[in-house]
């Protein structure tokens, strides 16, 4: 594989394919895409890629000025030498009978449930009602809804994860619920072009189905140009630290601890548009979505927890400021970023509308303001969306 990876490169050389890249080990068409300005959709086209698979070694181009690189060719298999057959052996004396050899039973295969494809959004697996939304779209955060005698003991999955830029991807994922209602919490990450597959199993049925994506333009790319002192930030040596700390905290599950709607953290709106942003924060630097809203404030303006939960983070942090990090349950999260003060500390327990901190511009911020997230199992959602509504 590797001979071939090197002549495939060495050929391209020669042909003048300039800007070709070859894709190394933990790429994904999503993290490629997005870190060229592209959206999933023209990345395949520009490489004639019939899914969103690559390989190691594989060449792609990111704009039609390059030249179309050739497909990777996988070497034949050798084929098999057959074996020389056992050579007579010529008894020395009169001989004995041989026993007949009494048949082996094969061992029986395990039977796996067959995969049943439903189309539409209101449909029964083994007995239990399932809604899912007609249409969704990315930063989108919803539920699979399960009803029926059955439904606590429903298994969901996300196959449509596989190969995308997510934690935990096609995670077997157990419904909360009570009195025959079931729900499981879904997040459509931001840059997916694809529908989204679920699949539901109740005892031996498997359903899975489709809910498409709607369509959005290509958003342009807004340059921050971070000043030196800020941009340093983004290269501190407690940065790795930090995020090892807030992903291990995503990994956190149980059941819901709100019964309320959620409530925005401060009386001002956010930045319109400002989440899922696509942004720079140094000149050159990668394209990166930004996963929250930010709201403008004074500084020292009380911020509000937006719903019941656990206080899982609190403290100075490099990149994040003052950072607390509110665990509500069933893998939904609130981060608080670039506060000048921090008024809780790990293991509170935190009610809807509580101070937790004060604004500030800590971490990389230019400015006083509070930058919100609110995560289904790791990934970003939009939190306008979650206000006002008893989620979900």
């Amino acid at each position: 594989m590797k001979v071939l990876t090197f002549s495939l490169a060495f050929l391209l050389s020669a042909l003048g394919v300039a800007g070709a890249y070859t894709v190394q080990k933990g790429d994904t068409l999503y993290n490629l895409a997005r870190a060229n300005n592209l959206t999933v959709e023209e990345l395949r086209r520009l490489n004639n890629l019939p899914s969103d698979t690559i390989e190691i070694g594989q060449i792609l181009r990111f704009s039609e000025s390059e030249p179309l690189p050739p497909p990777i060719i996988k070497p034949a298999p050798s084929p098999a030498v057959p074996a020389e057959p056992p050579k007579a052996e010529v008894p020395s004396g009169p001989a004995s009978p041989t026993p007949p050899k009494a048949p082996t039973k094969a061992a029986p295969k395990p039977k796996t449930a067959p995969i049943v494809v439903r189309s539409g959004s209101n449909f029964t697996v083994g007995g239990v009602q399932v809604i899912l939304p007609e249409e969704l779209g990315m930063g989108d955060a919803f539920s699979v809804r399960l009803s029926g005698i059955d439904a606590s003991s429903a298994q969901v999955r996300f196959p449509s994860e596989i190969g995308e830029d997510v934690r935990m991807p096609n995670e077997m994922l157990t419904p909360f619920g009570a009195a025959g209602v079931y729900l499981v919490p879904g997040r459509v990450v931001l840059g997916k072009t694809t529908p989204v597959i679920v699949e539901i199993k109740v005892g031996t049925e498997v359903v899975r189905a489709v809910i498409p994506l709607r369509a959005v333009g290509k958003s342009a790319v807004v340059p921050l140009q971070l000043s030196k002192g800020v941009a340093a930030k983004l290269t501190d040596p407690g940065k790795a630290a930090e995020d090892a700390l807030v992903n291990t905290a995503y990994e956190r599950r149980g059941l819901p601890l709100w019964t309320k709607p959620f409530a925005a953290p401060l009386s001002s709106t956010a930045f319109a548009g400002s989440f899922g942003q696509s942004r720079t924060y140094v000149k050159g630097g990668p394209v990166d979505y930004h996963y929250g809203a930010d709201y403008p404030a004074k500084l020292g303006t009380p911020i509000k927890a937006v719903n019941d939960g656990t206080v899982v983070i609190a403290g100075m942090y490099p990149v994040r400021g003052g950072l607390v990090m509110i665990d509500h349950g069933g893998g939904v999260s609130s981060l608080y970023f670039h506060q000048s003060k921090v008024r809780v500390k790990p293991g509170q327990k935190i009610t809807r509308g509580e101070v937790i901190g004060e604004v500030g511009t800590t971490g990389i911020s230019e400015g006083p303001h509070l930058h919100l997230e609110i995560r289904v199992r790791g990934e970003a959602t939009d939190p306008a969306d979650w206000f006002n509504r008893l989620w979900p």
